[in-house]
């Protein structure tokens, strides 16, 4: 198990007792405060070695165990999450000009998202710290996620998401049992309404940013790349952002492993964002190494996933990507729908819009040159069938015919 050595502020560097400190820096505050993990590093290069998780047997991100802020291991779900398969493509590559090019597909994680990976952590935390209630804010993949995983357990779950959300990730948040209230508004108004709610009856919070121990979750998807490709990862890593956890864990999971001295340098984590949503790539844009610059507006994008006009972890994400040396881009929604289709058709994975931004991402830099002859890595965050209207607009129809084989051939 990971012992947690501190935790601390991304802002203002304050560094804070993990049992006196439960989510944010009380002088930076909710936004500018989002604490990070630390452990002892020292400790951990002395103990650990490369093959330390493939000598644990386990096809689950539980083999990072120890780099994990797991206090009691009896919390852990029986639910395998992680140990998502990475597609290789290179006839695919060869097309992009990438020497390249693999596929993570996070959609067979149990609640199919990446972000199974943060709320089996957030369970268990939970669990030890004797709540009754956990409750989240989410577009549908987070909440969901919170749902099945603490199905297993004692805890109720409350649950925070707006009236436009997907019917398939509503559907599974009641499947779960969860208490689901759709809100009258945004993603942002439900973040809030759950960040109220949590501090009123007691809950534990999982919404983004805000706790501390999602990003270490999220960090599995970058040890799994690496020790997968026998601790040769790629050039460059892409992924969606939406509030900006995701790319923040990536980053922060590439970073454990040069500290730990496997790697010699950190893939390139590039952002991808969708341009009705790209608070955090404006803000990266403009960010010179001192104060991240927030400024929130209102998202919109078939990505719902990634719709997020308020990021919570905004300054994790921008000065995480600017010391791995990554980027952000933004894409159009067409761009997205279009990335859907081809990765399906192209790889077999089934990707839902928000998941196939990255791959988006991926031929906008593809088409631009500045990725050739670089080996690459896409992730996809969730499975497509979480949103089956998004690419419904572009595919077309079925055929209908009548029971003849006649009018089979006519068609053919």
């Amino acid at each position: 198990m990971g012992e947690i050595a501190t935790l601390r502020c991304v802002t203002c560097g304050v560094e804070y007792d993990p049992t006196r400190t439960e989510y944010t820096c009380p002088s930076c505050g909710p936004r500018r405060g989002t604490l990070e993990v630390l452990y002892d590093y020292d400790r951990l290069r002395r103990t650990l070695h490369p093959s330390s998780f493939a000598e644990t047997g386990l096809p689950s991100m539980w083999r990072y165990e120890a780099l994990l802020p797991i206090e009691d291991r009896r919390f852990i779900q029986p639910l395998r999450v992680g140990w998502t398969p990475l597609y290789a493509f290179p006839e695919l590559a060869r097309e992009l000009r990438l020497a390249a090019l693999h596929v993570k597909d996070d959609g067979q994680n149990p609640t199919a998202s990446y972000k199974d990976r943060a709320s089996s952590i957030v369970v268990i935390k939970a669990q030890e710290k004797r709540k009754g209630v956990v409750t989240c804010a989410s577009t549908g993949n987070a909440a969901s996620s919170l749902a099945g995983f603490a199905a297993s357990t004692a805890l109720e779950t409350v649950i925070f998401v707006p009236e436009r959300a997907p019917e398939a990730k509503v559907a599974q948040l009641l499947v779960y049992g969860a208490r689901v209230f759709l809100v009258r508004g945004s993603y942002d108004v439900a973040y809030d309404l759950a960040a109220e709610a949590a501090t009123a009856f007691g809950w534990y919070n999982r919404s983004a940013a805000v706790n501390p121990y999602l990003v270490e979750g999220k960090k599995t998807g970058a040890l799994e790349i690496a020790e997968q490709l026998a601790w040769n990862p790629p050039h460059v890593v892409l992924v969606g952002v939406g509030d900006g956890s995701v790319v923040s864990g990536l980053c922060k999971g590439f970073d454990e492993l040069v500290r730990l001295g496997w790697l010699e340098h950190a893939p390139r984590v590039i952002g991808v964002q969708a341009e009705g949503s790209a608070a955090i790539a404006r803000a990266s844009a403009a960010y010179r190494g001192r104060a991240v610059a927030i400024e929130d507006g209102e998202a919109r994008t078939v990505a719902d996933s990634i719709c997020v006009g308020k990021p919570r972890d905004i300054v994790k994400a921008v000065t995480y990507v600017a010391r791995n040396g990554g980027e952000f881009v933004t894409v159009s929604d067409a761009e997205i729908l279009d990335a859907i289709v081809t990765l399906a058709r192209r790889t077999g994975v089934f990707a839902e819009p928000a998941g196939a931004a990255s791959f988006a991402g991926l031929r906008k830099l593809a088409a631009a040159g500045t990725l050739e002859g670089k080996t690459a890595a896409v992730v996809v965050s969730g499975n497509g069938l979480k949103d089956v209207a998004s690419p419904r607009a572009i595919i077309g129809a079925p055929i209908v015919v009548e029971p003849s084989l006649k009018e089979i051939e006519r068609h053919l």
